[in-house]
């Protein structure tokens, strides 16, 4: 890998394509994969990642957000796209570029059919998901009638799928709760496609639900956080590689007196002599305050070296008192031996909000296939 000059990401794809393979090893051949790409792919290049995937024979993917679906078309994605949490304002253009909506109340599911009668579709894919116990979005149980009556009255849309989400399937001690989540799903499910007469591609696992309920694979799986190398235990961890190496370097190097301070509010004092580094990476980066202090931390020359005091916009300082290092040595906030993963945990936070939070203006690089 070559050493970093300034702050970048560096995205792996064989990690990536690794991961995807782990992940399509514990299906059964017939079972689709839905790639979820949202966030920038959770932080990384979602353009890159999704037109590397769809080369890998991915056979949907999935944002949250209308914007992003138009920005992978304009990428050039051809696959399928849902949008798990489309607006109304948004359905022209979602129409335009030929995204499927996931519809998941009764207001959202009359307006987008009141727009694609008026647009004169027939049978425009969409997806009706479900709430099953996460209670986020998503019709209930005893909306099944009313979805039935709405389809029958047009032929505008036509079902592509109808899903659930797990609210705790990476939680074993959860066990009950999400197996009852499945159930409920399969009730639901065969209430719905017996009002129909054809049959929509059922999914309701995650990538926690994907490992650790094969039973529930259905017709399809959603895959986000283990395509990025993260699968929810460290058993599953060992399957995986993080796909994204943070790296940055180090800008000066401070001797700083007893007595002195370091950073904003004079957040750290020192009470002997050490010796600080300044990085050219801070929480316009996506390195939050809540790093600081002494909590987090960045690899130099394979040695943890501590945050010292305040997280600033664009810079951090931290302790190299027994390190051997000089100005323009490679730093390693996070990667595949030092990971996203445990960084977060110093903040008491989880590697997804800590990956999704990397800034657009880190330049991304990308090594592998």
């Amino acid at each position: 890998m070559p050493k970093a000059q300034e702050t970048v990401l560096e995205i792996d794809l064989n990690a990536l394509k690794h991961n995807f393979e782990h992940l399509k090893s514990r299906l059964n051949n017939n079972t689709k994969f839905m790639a979820v790409v949202k966030a920038f792919a959770y932080g990384s290049d979602a353009c890159e990642i999704a037109n590397y995937l769809q080369t890998l024979a991915v056979d949907y993917f999935a944002v949250a957000f209308v914007h992003e679906g138009v920005q992978l078309r304009k990428a050039g994605i051809t696959k399928p796209i849902l949008v798990l949490h489309p607006q109304a304002a948004n359905f022209k253009i979602l129409i335009d570029n030929c995204l499927e909506p996931n519809l998941y109340n009764a207001k959202i599911l009359s307006e987008f059919i009141a727009i694609a009668s008026a647009e004169k579709l027939h049978e425009y894919p969409v997806h009706i998901k479900f709430n099953t116990g996460l209670n986020r979005l998503g019709f209930s149980e005893n909306d099944v009638d009313f979805i039935a009556e709405k389809l029958k009255e047009t032929n505008a849309i036509i079902v592509k799928s109808i899903f659930s989400h797990l609210a705790a399937s990476e939680d074993l001690n959860e066990k009950e709760f999400t197996i009852n989540q499945i159930e409920k799903f399969k009730s639901i499910a065969k209430k719905v496609t017996q009002s129909l007469d054809y049959k929509p591609l059922l999914h309701i696992c995650n990538t926690s639900g994907t490992l650790n309920y094969p039973e529930a694979h259905f017709d399809m799986v959603r895959s986000g956080i283990g395509l990025y190398g993260f699968g929810n235990s460290e058993k599953e961890n060992k399957n995986f590689k993080p796909i994204g190496s943070l790296k940055t370097i180090i800008s000066q190097i401070h001797t700083i007196n007893k007595g002195e301070s370091i950073g904003y509010n004079r957040a750290y004092k020192t009470d002997k002599l050490l010796k600080s580094a300044t990085l050219p990476i801070g929480h316009a980066d996506g390195i939050g305050r809540q790093y600081g202090k002494g909590k987090g931390y960045v690899i130099i020359n394979n040695q943890k070296a501590y945050i010292l005091g305040n997280v600033c916009m664009d810079m951090i300082m931290v302790d190299i008192t027994n390190i051997i290092c000089k100005e323009g040595d490679e730093v390693i906030v996070f990667g595949p031996n030092s990971t996203a993963e445990n960084l977060a945990k110093t903040a008491h936070t989880i590697s997804y909000e800590l990956i999704t939070a990397i800034s657009q203006r880190v330049k991304r690089t990308f090594v592998g296939n």
